[in-house]
């Protein structure tokens, strides 16, 4: 492969699995646009002064790249795909085979160069703030009802907050999200992340 190739990605690469041939060609599309390969989060990563710029990876359904300030990387083809509503930052293109891919080379090209300028250019992405994110009814009556809780839970860190939120929410029946809550009480007591 390239001189500018990762071992790691070499060895991620050299796998057979069912998007090797997808991912080998956004590899060496990636190649074209000159920028060094690393390994991250145990997928391709490729960056541009130590920022990451792009990366390759795949799941049940399709291969992608990942632009991982896609939300401001201009999209003339509307073809960056926001993964979930709580996805902040990363944009996907999203391929099924590699002739989507071929036939998309100098496309994806333009939008592998404007993510580098918008790298090189220092842009940061606009982060929502906590109190943009819908709280679940019954963290706001958690919050009323318990000083105590609503002192340790304002102390934490927004993105402590926002972790918080994010998990308290994502069940759809309201016992489950209480029970998450009631869960991870002491931890918020005691000024804890939901990963700490």
């Amino acid at each position: 492969m390239s001189s500018k190739s990762n071992p790691k990605a070499d060895e991620f690469y050299g796998k057979p699995g069912k998007w090797q041939a997808e991912m080998l060609k956004l590899r060496e599309i990636i190649f074209d646009c000159d920028l060094v390969e690393d390994f991250k989060w145990k997928h391709p990563c490729y960056t541009y002064n130590d920022g990451n710029v792009v990366l390759v990876h795949g799941f049940k359904e399709y291969c992608a790249l990942l632009f991982m300030k896609g939300a401001i990387v201009p999209d003339p083809q509307g073809i960056l795909y926001q993964q979930t509503e709580n996805v902040q930052s990363g944009r996907q293109i999203r391929f099924t085979n590699l002739s989507e891919i071929e036939a998309q080379e100098s496309i994806l090209k333009d939008y592998i160069r404007a993510a580098i300028k918008v790298e090189k250019a220092g842009l940061k992405v606009p982060q929502k703030t906590t109190q943009e994110y819908r709280m679940p009814e019954e963290l706001e009556n958690k919050l009323a009802e318990d000083p105590a809780f609503y002192e340790a839970f304002e102390a934490l860190t927004p993105g402590r907050q926002r972790g918080y939120i994010l998990f308290f929410s994502a069940p759809k029946q309201s016992k489950t999200r209480q029970a998450r809550i009631e869960k991870y009480t002491d931890k918020i007591l005691d000024g804890l992340g939901l990963n700490d």
